[in-house]
């Protein structure tokens, strides 16, 4: 949609000017047009821009790539103001900093007047920051949510209650104590309902209540806010960057661990039993563990106040090698492209999941249970690798300032019970543990159960240089009864880090892809492998032709979706018109899918290629077989006479 341009004014220590710029720009991109109204010799790198001229909310410049002049609620007519530092002197003339990306000017080595960069210090496979730290003015204007969040949003959440025949005494139409509505967050209702954490929207008003009361009449303050244990970049202070300086300003404080009340998604459905039992397959015959993707869609969870389940209709198993104790995730080149097919059939990434069994030998199909109370739900490894996960799909949402808040991916591991059966349990990691992952302060252990937190030394001794380590407290509860604080160093207990979350499966299944009989993706090392006799045999294509309802239920199957975006021979229309078909099963779209030149240059190329008709036997092959026959029954009764039964 066209913007009109509005007008800017920009003021810095050596005067004022005005740029008209489009709403839509971001603001890396008003940097030659700043560059042309300020002095020679300035620093690019050291452009800041403010909303205030003291003591307001200062960012670097090229700190604000992909944020919008419109995202921070800026108009026509508004004033920035500029802060900048000086190129460095030499012999009367400016000369540009050495800069790396850890500190990108202000150093404080020198050599014959030139600055000195440090050496590169990266922690060892550094979490990729995504997204910027900046927060946003108005993010309920800007920020747009699922259509759920907003549905959840809409809703008061409160929870009614009969009238009490023993209590109440007033009529029908009345309302006291005893029969009031009850507000979502209700200590009572949880331990009633036994729900252990609140769903997100349930926290949400629980916060919001707190923080912003109309009757105070005060501005409204965005309630939510992640978590930051990072030392901030541009500090006020104007010392130089970390790791050269630092104070109490720009230092993260001391980060004390709970157990988070909340959870961003409170259930997980399957959509059908099958989609577990196929992912199992590859453990029965293979016995190496599995990982796999959950695709399928977010609905409202009515067993909980306001919650949030993940529905499950698909598991994508990614390139990996599996081992009997573990796996190891190859580079998935098509993921984007996966990505894409999940999209047109109306689904997306909501997890991963992955097995971890030990046949108990039992030989009745029993396995050991190696997760239980007194060991481990989620080793500390997990939860690194859950973390991961979840900080690469955050969740928007406009209560909080930045536009984002937590993460609506899970985890879910499929291992051995206490009756040897085999059960699934489902996690996600908390906003703290994704942040401390982020900032490099924790990594796994040897011993699954506890997490270790970071030295600020390296390996060789030095300090390091990337990470600030601040001091990490938990709290528990002694032989006493008493809640203590403990210190988490060098280890903590793993439970500080994630939430648990229930699953199960639906009464009526009423499953997206029920033709799913196409063989699964990468796994050509148990002799399963995805080929155009196979997509001929789903399909039907040996008398040329998908007949009626048979042929549109038999696309209904997210693994064959894949594998015929693979060959790319459908058009864009034609794949999204397939991924329809698949998706509500309706007969006159397949009709219309089979009229198109792309399906029918499918079809020409599986009858070329793919399954065929056997030939009828001749009588001299007849006769071959028999002479053959006969020979294999000989050399079987010989080697069958050369046996002795004693």
């Amino acid at each position: 949609m066209f913007s009109k341009p509005i007008l800017l004014r920009f003021e810095s220590r050596d005067g004022q000017f005005r740029l008209t710029v489009d709403p839509t720009d971001e603001f890396p991109a008003l940097l030659p047009q700043i560059l042309d109204n300020l002095p020679e010799g300035v620093d690019s790198r050291t452009l800041t821009l403010s909303n205030k001229p003291h003591a307001g909310e200062d960012r670097l410049l090229s700190s604000l790539k992909g944020v919008a002049i419109e995202r921070v609620g800026l108009k026509h007519g508004d004033k920035l103001y500029i802060k900048y530092k000086e190129l460095p002197q030499v012999n009367g003339h400016s000369v540009a900093p050495v800069a790396t990306p850890l500190q990108p000017h202000n150093f404080s080595n020198r050599l014959n007047g030139l600055p000195i960069a440090p050496a590169e210090d990266l922690p060892i496979t550094p979490l990729p920051q995504l997204h910027s730290t900046a927060t946003i003015k108005n993010p309920w204007e800007v920020v747009r949510q699922s259509p759920l969040d907003d549905r959840l949003d809409s809703k008061d959440g409160k929870i009614a209650r009969p009238r009490d025949l023993k209590m109440c005494k007033h009529g029908s139409k009345g309302m006291c104590d005893y029969c009031m509505p009850l507000e979502p967050f209700s200590p009572k209702y949880l331990e009633q309902k036994k729900i252990k954490h609140l769903s997100f929207h349930t926290h949400l008003r629980k916060i919001n209540s707190a923080t912003n009361k109309p009757e105070l009449k005060s501005s409204y303050m965005p309630p939510l806010s992640e978590p930051y244990y990072r030392v901030k970049r541009d500090c006020p202070s104007g010392h130089p960057q970390w790791p050269e300086g630092i104070c109490t300003k720009c230092q993260p404080s001391a980060i004390t661990l709970q157990p988070q009340p909340y959870r961003m998604v409170d259930h997980v459905e399957f959509a059908s039993p099958g989609i577990i039992d196929s992912f199992l397959n590859f453990w029965r015959k293979g016995g190496a563990q599995r990982v796999g993707y959950l695709y399928g869609h977010y609905e409202e969870y009515v067993e909980v106040p306001l919650g949030i389940k993940a529905v499950v209709e698909a598991i994508y198993e990614p390139p990996q090698i599996d081992e009997i104790d573990g796996c190891t995730l190859s580079v998935w080149e098509g993921e984007k492209e996966i990505d894409g097919v999940a999209n047109l059939c109306g689904l997306q990434k909501l997890g991963v999941i992955f097995t971890d069994l030990i046949d108990a030998g039992a030989g009745d199909g029993t396995v050991v249970c190696k997760r239980h109370a007194d060991s481990y739900y989620l080793s500390s490894l997990e939860v690194t690798f859950s973390a991961r996960l979840q900080a690469q799909f955050p969740k928007a949402t406009k209560w909080s300032d930045t536009g984002r808040f937590g993460s609506d991916f899970v985890t879910c591991v499929v291992s051995g019970d206490e009756d040897g059966g085999i059960a699934i349990s489902c996690f996600q990691v908390s906003n703290s543990a994704v942040e401390m992952v982020r900032a490099d302060l924790i990594e796994p252990s040897a011993d699954p159960t506890v997490m270790l937190v970071r030295n600020t030394d390296e390996e060789d001794g030095s300090e390091s240089r990337t990470r600030y380590i601040p001091e990490v407290f938990y709290r528990r509860i002694n032989e006493y009864g008493a809640s203590v604080q403990e210190n988490a160093k060098p280890s903590f207990p793993v439970e500080y880090l994630f939430v648990t979350l229930t699953h199960g499966f639906p009464k009526d299944t009423t499953a997206i892809f029920n033709a799913s009989e196409f063989p699964i993706e990468n796994r050509e090392i148990i002799g399963e492998a995805q080929e155009l006799r196979s997509v001929a045999k789903k399909l039907g294509v040996s008398s040329g032709k998908i007949e009626g309802e048979k042929g549109v239920r038999s696309v209904a199957d997210f693994h064959l979706l894949c594998f015929i975006h693979g060959m790319g021979i459908l058009g864009k229309e034609e794949e999204s018109l397939l991924c329809h078909v698949a998706r509500t099963h309706d007969i006159a779209a397949g009709f219309q899918l089979l009229n198109t030149s792309g399906w029918a240059t499918l079809l020409a190329i599986l009858q070329e290629s793919g399954e065929r008709p056997p030939k009828r036997p001749s009588p001299a092959s007849l006769a071959e077989e028999g002479r053959g026959y006969l020979q294999d029954r000989e050399q079987l009764a010989k080697r069958f006479k050369a046996t002795s039964l004693r």
